[in-house]
Order: structure tokens, then sequence, then C-alpha cells
């Protein structure tokens, strides 16, 4: 029960590839998600889908994404379908309206919940409250950032505890959870499609030099867009000028970026072959987020040969192999604070041999992903989540006779 999969962003991507994932391996699976259309069922051979409309009463919680209050009007309909396919466990991606009937139900029916944390909702929340905290004196707005942090923390840590076994995109994140929640937690990466993004779709002129710097996903303020402004401006002083921003996404912060950046182009959400080719005509991506918990965008971007710049916060430091931290290995990008993102930058552009090396190693690493391994590994947990479910009730029923 995802909380979205026809939206852009890495919840949905992830959703949409588990149930690929289970369709091509034909196993059974029910995917109950919030959609365009008006409670529509669907099924496929094993794969069966429950689709529901959200209601106009439906809160904004991004561009494309929303909590529905009234999502509670279709308990009947899941309950329903529920007790037809008789799970063996429930699986839910957070604290949405589908999280939450995802928890009700699988407690109501004695059904093991299975939880997936993607998105860092704590530090999410500290962000948003910028409008407020950056105009206090910088003590009183750093404590009060951090208490919102804290709190937010404890509230969704209790939501997840109430699952038998979680999954997170990193060892940090799990390592976080499993002290915050007392729960298994087990990595659930992400995979590429490896056809889909590669350098075969680059289109551009072997005779065009400019540098192309990509940034691909939402343009809100914990994604820290307002890097790429000073990017600009530090590069431009650098001497480094021939070269431009090519910006795939939308939010809040479009409006800001549009009128800070002299030197870019807005493509607006793309999706598909559009999106391929201009992964690939990037030649390097530029991720300043420091609240991803992976960083599906910067896998896409090394299976298209473009290595990335990312920070030491959140997960797409474990994506990108930094010749810093980890010497011995492929070099497919840097891993820098907020401070150094030009400089890294410049010393591609003034390196073409070490850029042109980065990029086919950026390909090489992506190869070695795949969603089928992510998602046996996900299996592998569930077997072992319900087989401890078995021992404990077992375990159980002999104390009390």
């Amino acid at each position: 029960m995802p909380d979205s999969f026809h939206e852009v962003n890495g919840v949905a991507h992830t959703s949409r590839n588990f149930a690929a994932y289970a369709e091509r391996h034909a196993l059974p699976f029910l995917c109950i998600r919030a959609g365009t259309r008006q409670q529509q069922f669907e099924q496929r051979g094993e794969m069966r889908s429950l689709e529901l409309r959200r209601s106009r009463f439906s809160i904004r919680m991004e561009k494309d994404l929303d909590f529905d209050p009234l999502f509670w009007r279709y308990a009947g309909s899941i309950q329903r379908e529920l007790e037809r396919f008789a799970p063996d466990i429930i699986h839910i991606t957070g604290p949405s309206e589908l999280g939450i009937f995802g928890a009700y139900f699988a407690s109501e029916m004695g059904i093991p919940l299975a939880a997936s944390w993607h998105t860092n909702v704590h530090e999410y929340a500290a962000r948003r409250m910028g409008w407020i905290t950056d105009k206090l004196a910088a003590r009183y707005g750093e404590v009060i950032s951090q208490k919102v942090e804290d709190g937010s923390l404890w509230l969704t840590s209790r939501f997840y505890s109430l699952a038998k076994v979680l999954y997170a995109p990193n060892d940090e994140l799990c390592e976080m959870l499993e002290q915050t929640t007392h729960r298994p937690c087990f990595l659930m990466q992400r995979g590429v499609e490896t056809g889909l993004f590669s350098p075969t779709h680059r289109t551009r002129s072997a005779d065009d030099t400019t540098l192309l710097l990509g940034y691909v996903g939402r343009l809100s303020v914990e994604k820290n867009v307002a890097l790429l402004a000073r990017i600009e401006r530090e590069l431009l002083a650098q001497g480094v000028t021939n070269f431009r921003f090519l910006i795939v996404g939308h939010g809040a912060e479009e409006a800001s970026l549009r009128t800070s950046l002299r030197q870019a182009e807005f493509a607006g959400v793309l999706r598909g072959e559009d999106l391929s080719r201009a992964y690939a005509n990037m030649d390097i991506l530029v991720f300043p987020s420091h609240t991803d918990t992976f960083g599906n965008v910067v896998l896409e971007a090394l299976a298209s040969g473009v290595p990335a710049v990312v920070t030491p916060g959140g997960g797409p430091k474990y994506i990108v192999r930094d010749r810093e931290r980890n010497p011995q290995s492929p070099e497919t990008g840097f891993v820098v604070a907020d401070a150094d993102f030009s400089q890294a930058i410049a010393t591609l552009a003034r390196d073409p041999e070490r850029h042109t090396r980065m990029r086919g190693d950026a390909r090489a690493y992506a190869l070695t992903c795949s969603w089928d391994a992510v998602f046996d590994r996900v299996y592998d947990a569930y077997q072992s989540a319900l087989a401890k479910e078995i021992n404990a009730d077992a375990a159980s029923q002999v104390s009390v006779s």
C-alpha cells in the first residue's frame, strides 16, 4: 500500500518497479493505491490492483503529493479486497492515508506489517519551518528547528514501530530505525533500468563543448536547490563560463530559481525517452540535497554515463564513488560539502580526460544494479519476518497451555 504510485518521486518509482517485479515473476501481489480513477480494480494473472481516487478535499503536501482526510470512505472496499486476497504480509511505505489504512487492517486482521522508510519526514518538517525560523535570531531558530526535527522523528518512529520488519535504502537509516523502533531493518536499495537510462540516448553533437550541468528532482526547499544559484555565481567567478544548467522537475522554488539562475533551461517534468535523452545529454549531475534517503536520480544519471556531485548528507553518498573516500575504487563523482560543489565541477571542466574516465566508470557501476536483486532481498526479509511470527505464535501457545 504505497504512499504514491503515479507521481514523479522515489516512492512512486520504487512502487511501480515493485509491482512490475511481482508481475514479472508471477508472484501473488495486491497493490492498493491512490490514483485518478474512481475505485477501479484490475487483475493480470497473479497481479491485482485497486486504485482509489482522492477527494477534492485532499490537502496538498507538495506539488504532486496529497493527503486525503476523507480516504476512510474506502474502508469497506479495502477490507473486502484484503479479505478476498488473504495476504501473508502487508507492506506500507509511510504514514500516508494508505499507510495508516495498512497499519490498521494489519492489526485488525492479525497480518504481519512491513514498512519501508523512503522519506526523511523529520528533516523535511524542520526545513519547511524555515519561513519562521529564518526570521528569528540564529540560536532560537536552530533550537526550534531541532525540536521540530526531533519531535517529527519521534512520532514517525512510533508509527514505524507498529511493523514487524522494516526496510530502508541505506545502512545509516537502518541503524537509526533499529535504534528508535527496536525492530529489525533490512536494506531496500533502488535499482535502475540500464536500457532506458544509457549513454546511447545522447543526441548532442560532438562539437558541442558547453558543459551541461543537470539537476533532476523536485524544486523544493528540502532539496537545497538554492545552492544551484550559488554554484553558478562561483563558477563564473572562477572563470568557468562555458556552461549552462538543465533543470528537470517542478516545485515551489521554481520561480525563485528562474529569477536567480542566468544560464539555465527549465524543462519541467520529463518521463520516458525524453528523460533518458535529458540525462544522457548532461555532462555532470548536480544534486545538492541533504535529505534524500537514496537518490534514484543519481543512479539514473550514472547509468546514463553522467558523473554526479552530491553532498555528504543522506543516501546519495552511498551511490557515488569518490576518489577521496574510496582511493582504490572506480571514480563516479564527488561527495563534497556545499561550499565545494563549484570547485568539484571546475575540476572536471578543466580535466576532460578524467571526466571521460568517470563517465565510463559511472556506467559500469550502474550495470551492477538491478531491480530483481533489490526485491529478491525484500522477499527474503519477508520470509524471515513470517518465520519469526510463526515461532512467536507457537511459543505463545505453548506458554498459555
